[in-house]
């Protein structure tokens, strides 16, 4: 498939899927405003910003880095730059290079525990794609990893504290839960070349174990509320995302592919409204 090169790199990055950015962006940002109870300094919001967009899109490079081989027998991700030889492996893992390398810059206007805590971060991200060659829930995987953006916001804006690990454990079981419909698209095709899913391990209770995953986000992001004194706006705000994580129930009542995605879709829309309702609340 002959595209601009500059085009190929673009889709290896997912920069024409917006909606990855910001899964992890809403989540970041939440995290900021708790820690900072207001506004955070400018300096760490472009620094975190822009660390979302650049680790993120390395992830993806990572994950088809990875996922080359099999990428090509999934419906979903046949025409990936890696797999279309549009992009060659060579100039991927240049690309992941620079990425990172803009991402450690980034770090180093931060304290020791944020670079602390992103070096695990990036390592967590360098193995969530083979976890899913033998690991039944990456999901939980990528949402450890990913969301270590949380106690390192913290930790840039003011401490680590019980508000950190509530709003961090509420953001993984959201990634499993939000994940798991993203992995229903795939079920099917991943059944046939090996590849664990949380979807394949929950087999046909998967809405039943989403809902379990989304009632102990919902649960913990409350926690925060009470633990960070939110004011009454934000607690508004959590109950519509209760009431989004049933729209997203309804829409994938018969796990069918489309509909699964659309449910996935949805939650960028549940990150949002958290984030008026901290931005509110504080």
């Amino acid at each position: 498939m002959n595209i601009p090169k500059q085009m190929a790199y673009a889709k290896l990055m997912r920069l024409h899927k917006p909606v990855g950015i910001l899964l992890l962006l809403w989540p970041t940002w939440w995290a900021l405003w708790l820690a900072a109870e207001g506004f955070p300094s400018f300096k760490n919001w472009l620094i975190f910003t822009l660390g979302v967009i650049v680790m993120r899109s390395a992830g993806c490079v990572v994950n088809d880095l990875a996922d080359s081989r099999f990428d090509g027998f999934v419906t979903r991700t046949r025409d990936r730059p890696l797999v279309v030889g549009s992009v060659t492996h060579r100039e991927a893992w240049v690309l992941l290079g620079v990425l990172c390398t803009i991402g450690f810059i980034l770090v180093l206007f931060l304290n020791l525990a944020v670079f602390l805590w992103a070096c695990v971060a990036l390592m967590m991200a360098l193995i969530y794609p083979l976890t899913k060659r033998f690991f039944p829930m990456p999901q939980a995987i990528l949402g450890l990893g990913w969301y270590l953006a949380i106690p390192m916001a913290f930790a840039a804006q003011s401490q680590v504290n019980a508000t950190t690990l509530w709003l961090y454990l509420g953001a993984v079981a959201w990634t499993i839960a939000y994940d798991t419909w993203y992995a229903m698209v795939d079920r099917a095709d991943d059944l046939k070349i090996g590849i664990q899913s949380s979807a394949i391990l929950f087999g046909r209770y998967d809405r039943i174990w989403v809902a379990v995953f989304q009632c102990f986000t919902l649960g913990a992001w409350f926690y925060v509320g009470i633990l960070a004194h939110l004011r009454n706006t934000y607690f508004i705000a959590w109950f519509i995302c209760g009431c989004l994580f049933i729209y997203q129930q309804i829409l994938a009542y018969h796990c069918e592919p489309k509909a699964c995605f659309k449910a996935f879709l949805n939650n960028q829309w549940v990150g949002l409204v958290l984030f008026l309702g901290i931005l509110s609340g504080s």
